[in-house]
């Protein structure tokens, strides 16, 4: 199956909590935009989500950080299409050492996964 990955840093506007760290649904946005891209790819269309069956929160995250959110298609119904997620961690800020400092993470930190299910074009005309 094909997977789609969209990498991007995490801003001061994303951190929802002191000490810059990042809410959690951001993730999950994320995996949202993924799942866009994964229905436009096979179908055409942008789909709608519809479910999610499992959410795991793994590792913080904090502005500053550089996210890659990955997702798959794992299974295919006549109107819905079931998929896996997992972002990581890839770069990480060094504040301490200046304002623009950041680690090559040497293994990315798995941070969230998820499975879930979005519906196609043909079940949201049966609505």
């Amino acid at each position: 199956m094909e997977e789609v990955l969209i990498r991007l840093r995490m801003s001061a506007y994303d951190a929802h909590y002191g000490g810059g760290l990042v809410d959690g649904a951001r993730m999950l946005a994320l995996f949202g935009d993924v799942a866009t891209e994964l229905l436009i790819r096979r179908d055409g269309d942008e789909g709608l989500f519809r479910a999610y069956e499992e959410i795991e929160f793994l590792a913080p995250v904090y502005a500053g950080d550089y996210i890659e959110a990955r997702g798959e298609i794992i299974a295919e119904g006549a109107s819905s299409r079931k998929m896996r997620f997992t972002a990581t961690k890839v770069i990480a800020p060094r504040p301490e050492l200046s304002e623009s400092a950041c680690d090559l993470l040497a293994e990315p930190v798995v941070v969230c996964r998820a499975v879930g299910t979005c519906v196609t074009p043909k079940d949201r005309q049966r609505r």
